[in-house]
This record gives structure tokens, sequence and C-alpha cells, in this order.
């Protein structure tokens, strides 16, 4: 995308710089940041201004918005803003056959930007004294349960790997099924990060975390790194290759994931790379493996995170629903 310090004032850029170099957030992550904060400046210009009124909202330059008028920002403008996005913002801007209104969970987290923000200007920069969303309440968002394949569903997609870059797929896999990586860990590995029966991720926010290897990662890494072509050049280093010999890419992996589900008669529009790491966490909690350890295995930063998990298949609350003496009551034949 553009460079935001292209479309952006300076105390913008300045909270945008501090998630990149103090926080460490990824680019994506500060990219969703600006054009979060982007759009919200955009409506509170057009909402202050009448000769806007009649502007589409993505036409309006936000390189004039200062302190000042952040000051007057209030919770109703935020609330006006939240209303908007519920009611008028349109799904897909660059659609005609766009739908309009956000989901809760996109407007939630559109909040934790502006939460971020002015937590920003009060907490850090000092630049605000009193914070206008403080109070401000979440969407209530709906509880649902991350999908993931059965044992046998696992086994299945494994057993049926097959093509030009068998060992390759084989491994990529393998590793989400059994380590539970991020799509985006997995592409960024290096050879280097083999470290004899351990793996060194980079995960979010630049978090290096050990992950160890059990039998069939170690197997399906000597499989894969035989038949890996040596290269030169900057991806020399990298562990997984595309057919072009460069570090295989997002999309490579997604595709493969898909077409390998495909292949083993499995619904490829149902699951994906990161369904593969619900599917990890899933076997290792059901299989007795303490949630505490899987947080660290998944890199979660927050154990609620991790306990979702614990919801699935929770042997124990099977237990419990045979152990009431009325279990095993029958209707009686008339």
């Amino acid at each position: 995308m553009t460079d935001y310090r292209d479309e952006a004032p300076q105390i913008l850029c300045d909270f945008l710089s501090y998630h990149e170099t103090i926080k460490a957030h990824s680019q994506k992550t500060v990219d969703e940041y600006f054009l979060d904060l982007r759009n919200f400046f955009r409506y509170i210009k057009r909402s202050r201004d009448r000769s806007l009124q009649n502007l589409e909202l993505d036409k309006i330059s936000i390189m004039d918005v200062s302190i000042t008028l952040i000051r007057t920002i209030t919770l109703t403008d935020v609330y006006g803003y939240l209303t908007y996005l519920s009611r008028d913002r349109a799904q897909q801007p660059n659609s005609d056959k766009t739908e309009y209104g956000l989901s809760a969970a996109t407007r939630s987290r559109k909040i934790a930007t502006l939460r971020s923000f002015f937590n920003y200007l009060t907490q850090k920069a000092h630049l605000l004294e009193d914070n206008p969303v403080k109070e401000l309440d979440s969407p209530k968002l709906k509880k649902t349960l991350p999908k993931y394949l059965t044992l046998n569903e696992s086994l299945e997609l494994l057993e049926n790997v097959d093509g030009a870059n068998r060992e390759r797929d084989y491994c990529i896999l393998t590793l989400f099924l059994n380590c539970g990586l991020r799509i985006s860990e997995l592409i960024g590995l290096n050879l280097s990060d083999i470290q004899g029966d351990a793996l060194r991720v980079l995960g979010k926010g630049n978090k290096v975390r050990i992950v160890y290897l059990n039998d069939a990662c170690k197997a399906a890494l000597e499989g894969y790194i035989a038949v890996r072509r040596p290269i030169s050049g900057r991806d020399r280093d990298a562990l997984f290759l595309s057919s072009r010999d460069q570090r295989i890419s997002r999309s490579n992996v997604h595709a493969l994931v898909k077409k390998h589900l495909a292949q083993a008669g499995l619904d490829s529009s149902q699951y994906s790379s990161h369904k593969l790491r619900h599917t990890a966490a899933t076997l290792m909690l059901q299989n007795g493996v303490d949630v505490k350890a899987v947080q660290e295995v998944l890199g979660h930063e927050h154990l609620n995170t991790t306990e979702i998990y614990t919801h699935i298949d929770n042997e124990a609350l099977r237990v419990a629903a045979r152990a009431n003496p009325l279990g095993k009551v029958k209707p009686q034949k008339k």
C-alpha cells in the first residue's frame, strides 16, 4: 500500500512510528491502524464541515488534522462514528454489489485502534488531558468455536499429499498440525532456525519462541531438506521455497493447503492453514497437554486466547454427563 507518511499528518505519523519501532508491531498491523484512523478522521471532518457533506468519505484528505481538532472530539462523536460503521459503511468499498454495515468483530477492531491512539496521546505523548474513549464499550461479540480437523481427518490429509512438491508440502502440513504455527511464522522460517530437535520461531511482535519437534516433524524436515534445492541470493537461507526458488509466499501456502485438503476429500472451503493451527491446539488439549504448555507452543500472549480450545471437546464434560445416575434411564415401552 502507499506509505502512510505521504497521506498522514505528523501527529498520526508519530503514533504509527511508535507502534512500528517501540511496540515492534508488524507492518500489516501498522497499516491497519493507519486505515482505521484515516477513515475515522475523514468522518470527523465531514461531520464538522458542511462543505464536505456531499463529498464521498474516501475523497477527504486528513493532512490538516492536528491536535487542535483532536481535542474537540467527544465520546458522542465516537458513538456517531460507530453508528455510521454499523449502518452506512460499505463492507467492500470498491464493489458495486457491496452490502452496508460492518460486523461487530470489525467494529470492535476499529474501537481497539481508537483506544490505542487516544491512550498514546494521553499517556505517552501527553498531548491530551482527557481520553474521550476511556468509557467506550466494545460491541458484544458472538462467541464461536474454532473449526478444526479431527485426528482421522488430519491423518487422511497427510496420507494424501502427492505431487511435484510432495516432501515440501508434507513438511509444511506436518508443522502446521504438530506445532500450530501461524502462516506468517511458517513462511518466515530459515534453515538456521532448525536447532537440533527445536525450531526457532519469530512470532507476533517480533517475539521469538522455541518450539520442540516431535519425531514426525523431524522426519518430515529431514525428508524435505534432502530434496531442497540450494539457491543463492537473498532467500538462500529460507526454509521453504517456491517453484521460482524464492521464499514461499502466503498465497502459495494457502493454495497448497486448499489443494491437499481437496485431494484428501475434505471440504477445502471450510478449512485453511489457520484451521490447521486450531487443529494442533485441539489435538494437544484432547490428549492431556496442559493449557499453559499449549499457550507457550502457540505463542499466545494471553491464556484466555488458548482457553477457547478447551471448550471444543472436553472429555471431562463427557465423563460428567455419563456419571449422572439418570444417564442410563430409557423411555418405558407401552
